[in-house]
């Protein structure tokens, strides 16, 4: 009877060691991953300056005192959009230019580590790019502040972050070893991106009429349908990227 229950007994504790050795190769990936930043600034800074530069832009070319609600909430999603793919182009090339990817395959370590890592990667990128986006989008678009719509829009944010975090990744793992990579990375996340876009969109709509008019019930104004839609997006696109993610590590 013991003989039995002995393997029962060993799994549990193997399990927990694999996991906790996962996340301790996902966090030293990830601090590597910001220091290079940090020492570097190849990505959050022109992705900062990119947002903020389309918002001037805007600004000058409507030749508005202000924008609300489809408007601003287009203006707001396809400026981060675009400004995202300039983090997503950069996510593997210094690991494919410099061997990272190779060393990681000799190391005796959970492959999907970098997965994970690469995706909180970029989603602190996309953080950080909101800090400087967000506040500026609305200084020079919306001429008010955003007051009580801060909330719902960054529990959209969130979820459109990790949703552009998850396909981003995907999408520069399978671009990043081919010639035309520069070009391929954006042609193959765009479409990808479009329901994150439309979703984000949507939700943040109403929130940012309600802001303008002065911020009259702007915190429990989002659309439930769109977050959950988000989420969904969120949650199918991530099983299938770190499903597959192993396979492009070896191709």
């Amino acid at each position: 009877m013991s003989d039995v229950q002995t393997p029962e007994r060993t799994r549990q504790p193997t399990r927990s060691v694999q996991a906790v050795g996962l996340w301790r190769t996902v966090g030293a990936l990830l601090r590597k991953e910001l220091l290079v930043e940090l020492r570097t600034l190849e990505s959050v800074p022109g992705m900062s300056l990119f947002a903020v530069t389309t918002f001037v832009v805007f600004h000058f070319a409507l030749n508005r005192a202000s924008v609300e609600g489809d408007l601003a909430a287009g203006i707001l999603w396809v400026t981060l959009l675009f400004a995202a793919i300039l983090g997503v182009n950069r996510l593997f090339v210094a690991d494919a230019d410099q061997g990272g990817f190779d060393g990681f395959l000799l190391a005796p370590v959970d492959r999907s580590a970098m997965f994970v890592a690469k995706v909180l990667t970029l989603l602190a990128f996309l953080v950080l790019l909101e800090l400087v986006a967000v506040p500026a989008f609305a200084l020079l678009l919306l001429g008010a502040p955003l007051g009580p719509a801060l909330g719902g829009l960054l529990a959209t944010l969130a979820l459109g972050d990790l949703g552009v975090a998850v396909i981003g990744t995907l999408v520069a793992a399978m671009a990043v070893r081919t010639r035309a990579r520069d070009l391929l990375g954006p042609l193959l996340a765009l479409p990808l991106f479009v329901p994150i876009v439309i979703g984000g969109a949507r939700a943040v709509s109403p929130l940012l009429v309600q802001s303008h008019a002065g911020g009259a019930g702007g915190a429990g104004g989002v659309p439930a349908r769109w977050l959950l839609t988000l989420g969904l997006y969120d949650r199918v696109f991530g099983l299938i990227a770190y499903a597959l993610f192993d396979f492009l590590l070896e191709d």
